[in-house]
């Protein structure tokens, strides 16, 4: 029991860490109100706790700083969710320890104020959603036409690359132009920047395959240069569907493998109509 007991110490000195520097860290009040509040909640936590094990315990630096830095990069939303998320067991721990209290705080207090921050990026997932997965089902099925109807890697680079930037700048208006016909809370300008945005780096990630690759570059198995950019940018685009997919099931806690395996399924459809396409396109031209 005395080792389940610093190990729950621990971890809440870790977590009052993680939401002291958050707070320290925000501008906005709402937010930096909340952060302190959870703050204070994990100190009290670990104050229990310590007068059971009689042990002064000091937080996980290195899991403080991982977590600083996914809020960096992912958002506060996403950090302080994945470490609720892995810390799953503790109001189950904390009640076979007779605990209760931390219990209920642990299920239902600290999962409330979670649920009241604010975070711009999260009001506009919606564009970037729209931009990446757009790029992704219409850049990923051009590419496989343009593979099979030209087989040069250049070619298919260039074209990929026009058709991906013409239609990146083309979904930001769109999306500026709805997100303004509809009145809503968000900019349109923002709105019209975070999908412009998703779909050029999704564009030029899928890319990238046809760039790198040579077109004399050796392969094992024998397939010709243009066949490994193909394969490597359906790597890319399931690479991106899973990263995607796993923030979007930390932050609004919905099933990851439901919608990967979705937009994975959508994906190897219209490659295939469009691999057949571009078959039938090669031979009915005669290039």
């Amino acid at each position: 029991m005395q080792a389940k007991l610093i190990r729950l110490q621990r971890m809440e000195a870790t977590e009052a860490e993680v939401y002291r520097r958050l707070a320290k860290r925000q501008k906005d009040a709402h937010n930096k109100k909340i952060l302190n509040e959870i703050a204070s909640d994990e100190k009290r936590h670990e104050a229990i706790l310590a007068e059971r094990t009689g042990v002064a315990v000091k937080p996980r630096m290195l899991k403080v700083r991982w977590h600083m830095l996914l809020a960096r990069i992912f958002g506060i939303t996403f950090a302080v969710k994945l470490m609720e998320r892995v810390e799953v067991d503790a109001a189950e721990t904390y009640r076979e320890l007779g605990l209760h209290e931390l219990a209920e705080e642990e299920d239902a207090h600290e999962a409330k104020l979670i649920g009241m921050l604010e975070e711009d990026r999260l009001q506009y997932a919606g564009s970037i959603v729209l931009g990446m997965s757009d790029a992704l089902v219409e850049l990923t099925g051009a590419l496989a036409g343009l593979t099979f109807a030209f087989g040069d890697l250049k070619m298919v680079a260039v074209a990929g690359l026009v058709m991906g930037i013409a239609a990146a700048f083309s979904m930001g208006a769109s999306e500026f132009l709805s997100t303004r016909a509809e009145k809503s809370q968000q900019s349109p300008v923002k709105a019209a920047f975070m999908t412009w945005l998703s779909y050029l780096l999704t564009v030029l990630l899928l890319v990238a395959p046809y760039l790198i690759i040579g077109a004399d570059s050796p392969d094992r198995y024998g397939l010709e240069p243009h066949i490994q950019a193909l394969i490597g940018t359906f790597a890319v685009g399931i690479t991106i569907i899973a990263a995607f997919n796993f923030h979007i099931s930390v932050v609004e806690e919905v099933s990851f493998k439901h919608r990967f395996l979705e937009m994975t399924g959508i994906l190897a459809v219209v490659s295939l109509i469009s691999y057949a396409i571009g078959i039938g396109l090669r031979s009915w031209l005669g290039a």
